[in-house]
Protein backbone atom coordinates (compact mmCIF):
# COMPACT_ATOMS: atom_id res chain seq x y z
CA UNK A 1 0.00 0.00 0.00
CA UNK A 2 2.83 2.42 0.76
CA UNK A 3 4.18 1.98 -2.80
CA UNK A 4 0.84 3.28 -4.13
CA UNK A 5 1.37 6.66 -2.49
CA UNK A 6 5.05 6.86 -3.50
CA UNK A 7 4.27 6.61 -7.24
CA UNK A 8 2.35 9.89 -7.61
CA UNK A 9 4.53 12.79 -6.46
CA UNK A 10 2.46 15.87 -7.37
CA UNK A 11 -0.09 17.10 -9.91
CA UNK A 12 1.25 18.85 -12.99
CA UNK A 13 -0.41 22.28 -13.01
CA UNK A 14 0.75 24.01 -16.18
CA UNK A 15 -1.25 26.00 -18.69
CA UNK A 16 -1.18 23.14 -21.18
CA UNK A 17 -2.23 20.52 -18.63
CA UNK A 18 -5.18 22.67 -17.50
CA UNK A 19 -6.37 22.98 -21.13
CA UNK A 20 -6.04 19.20 -21.54
CA UNK A 21 -8.03 18.68 -18.34
CA UNK A 22 -10.87 20.91 -19.50
CA UNK A 23 -11.06 19.71 -23.12
CA UNK A 24 -10.11 16.03 -22.97
CA UNK A 25 -10.53 14.95 -19.31
CA UNK A 26 -6.74 14.31 -19.15
CA UNK A 27 -4.77 14.98 -15.95
CA UNK A 28 -1.00 15.37 -15.59
CA UNK A 29 1.16 14.09 -12.73
CA UNK A 30 4.84 14.03 -11.88
CA UNK A 31 5.50 10.38 -11.02
CA UNK A 32 8.34 8.22 -9.74
CA UNK A 33 11.03 7.59 -12.38
CA UNK A 34 10.79 3.80 -12.05
CA UNK A 35 6.97 3.58 -12.15
CA UNK A 36 5.36 1.61 -14.99
CA UNK A 37 2.09 2.47 -16.72
CA UNK A 38 0.31 -0.33 -14.87
CA UNK A 39 1.50 0.91 -11.49
CA UNK A 40 0.48 4.49 -12.35
CA UNK A 41 -2.99 3.31 -13.42
CA UNK A 42 -3.46 1.31 -10.22
CA UNK A 43 -2.29 4.21 -8.05
CA UNK A 44 -4.60 6.79 -9.69
CA UNK A 45 -7.61 4.47 -9.57
CA UNK A 46 -6.98 3.53 -5.94
CA UNK A 47 -6.23 7.02 -4.59
CA UNK A 48 -8.86 9.05 -6.48
CA UNK A 49 -11.52 6.34 -7.05
CA UNK A 50 -11.80 6.93 -10.83
CA UNK A 51 -11.51 4.77 -13.96
CA UNK A 52 -8.41 5.27 -16.13
CA UNK A 53 -8.76 4.63 -19.88
CA UNK A 54 -5.33 5.68 -21.21
CA UNK A 55 -1.88 6.67 -19.92
CA UNK A 56 0.94 8.51 -21.71
CA UNK A 57 4.34 8.81 -20.00
CA UNK A 58 7.26 11.11 -20.74
CA UNK A 59 10.77 10.93 -19.26
CA UNK A 60 12.18 14.45 -19.03
CA UNK A 61 15.93 15.06 -18.90
CA UNK A 62 16.93 17.88 -16.54
CA UNK A 63 18.54 20.95 -18.07
CA UNK A 64 22.16 21.86 -17.44
CA UNK A 65 22.93 25.40 -16.32
CA UNK A 66 26.00 27.44 -15.47
CA UNK A 67 26.71 30.12 -12.92
CA UNK A 68 30.09 31.57 -13.81
CA UNK A 69 32.57 28.74 -13.82
CA UNK A 70 30.27 26.37 -11.92
CA UNK A 71 28.04 23.96 -13.80
CA UNK A 72 25.00 22.17 -12.47
CA UNK A 73 22.11 20.05 -13.62
CA UNK A 74 18.45 19.99 -12.70
CA UNK A 75 17.13 16.54 -11.78
CA UNK A 76 15.52 14.19 -14.32
CA UNK A 77 11.85 13.38 -13.78
CA UNK A 78 8.94 11.52 -15.33
CA UNK A 79 5.50 12.89 -16.27
CA UNK A 80 2.31 10.90 -16.79
CA UNK A 81 -0.83 12.12 -18.53
CA UNK A 82 -3.85 10.08 -17.44
CA UNK A 83 -7.10 10.06 -19.44
CA UNK A 84 -10.18 9.31 -17.36
CA UNK A 85 -13.52 7.74 -18.28
CA UNK A 86 -16.18 10.21 -19.41
CA UNK A 87 -17.88 11.71 -16.36
CA UNK A 88 -15.01 11.03 -13.91
CA UNK A 89 -12.90 13.85 -12.51
CA UNK A 90 -10.30 14.37 -9.81
CA UNK A 91 -11.54 16.91 -7.25
CA UNK A 92 -8.14 17.62 -5.64
CA UNK A 93 -6.59 18.78 -8.91
CA UNK A 94 -9.70 20.82 -9.77
CA UNK A 95 -9.47 22.70 -6.46
CA UNK A 96 -5.69 23.25 -6.62
CA UNK A 97 -5.84 24.93 -10.03
CA UNK A 98 -8.32 27.65 -9.00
Amino acid sequence: MSRTYEILKKPLLTEKSLIERDNHNRYGFVVSKDASKGEIKTAVEKIFNVTVTKINTISVTGKTHRMGRFEGKRPDYKKAFVTLKEGDKIEVVEAASK
